[in-house]
């Protein structure tokens, strides 16, 4: 009796905890969403390189103005991923600072050193981008995204004339479908959803609205999309639905072997020059 006693109290404590643990699952899911690691860059702000803070959409952007060795062709704006920052952009700068443009990097907002407690996955990040392209002297505008910064460059290039190439690696085509896809197995579809809106009430933003693949249609400037083969957090499906979706002047290069934020490689950065030579030619008047 004691022994069966025993094993009944184990199992009733057991999915009571269960019970407990599922219920905190949606403002779990919604805290991981909203409020991804914070890291601040070690990296000393690369040799001519300016520290800078922009005003963005309601909130600060701590970054770094990098100006050309000589006339600049335009201005590239590098991107980061989540849980990343603009340390990340030192290779982008001195790459394309030698190639005659002007280099802007900044962590995004709820990043880094920059304002914003939530992500929310370009619906507010695009209109910080905008914000940043109104001060930038020395257009046309190549966008530099990786990751999440890919999704804000393409929500931010649909109906952006000052935007004249994007190359975005390693998109995601939709946040409520990548969301779903990464949640961990505990989740249900019922409590994804709760936390999908529960995002939404803290993030005061729309899921379905940060939406590559629904910006799309509206992008006028070459889009060049790279992503990994072996990708298991964003499968290359989304920049395969990405490019399906964009009507205009468009590449899709998915890199053998590559996982997520790995198809940068030595090799596609050849392939990524060409791309922004075609569309802002080094003789141009």
């Amino acid at each position: 009796m004691g022994r069966w006693y025993g094993t009944l109290l184990t199992i009733t404590v057991i999915a009571s905890l269960a019970t407990v643990a599922c219920s905190h699952l949606p403002a779990m899911g919604a805290g991981g969403l909203l409020h991804p690691a914070r890291r601040v860059s070690a990296a000393a702000p690369p040799r001519s390189c300016i520290e800078t803070e922009f005003a963005g959409d309601g909130v600060p952007l701590r970054g770094w103005r990098c100006p050309s060795a000589a006339s600049p062709r335009g201005t590239v704006i590098y991107l980061h991923g989540v849980a990343d920052n603009r340390g990340s952009a030192v290779g982008v700068i001195e790459r394309y600072t030698a190639r005659g443009f002007d280099v802007v990097a900044y962590d995004s907002r709820a990043h880094g050193q920059s304002g914003g407690d939530a992500c929310t996955y370009g619906y507010f990040e695009k209109r910080d981008l905008r914000a940043v392209v109104d001060r930038i002297q020395s257009g046309p505008i190549v966008l530099i995204g990786t990751s999440l910064g890919a999704a804000v460059a393409l929500q931010a290039a649909a109906g952006d004339s000052r935007i004249a190439a994007v190359v975005a690696a390693e998109t995601f085509s939709d946040l409520r479908t990548v969301g779903t896809e990464r949640a961990p197995f505990v989740f249900t579809r019922g409590s994804i959803d709760r936390a999908f809106k529960l995002a939404e009430q803290q993030g005061g933003f729309s899921v379905d609205a940060a939406s590559p693949l629904a910006a799309a249609p509206r992008i006028k400037a070459p889009v060049l999309l790279l992503h990994g083969a072996a990708d298991r957090e964003t499968p290359p499906d989304h920049s395969r639905r990405v490019f399906d979706a964009l009507t205009g002047p468009k590449r899709l290069i998915v890199v053998p072997g590559a996982g997520h934020n790995q198809s940068l490689r030595s090799e596609v950065w050849a392939e990524i020059d060409r791309w922004i030579d075609a569309a802002i030619p080094k003789n141009r008047s």
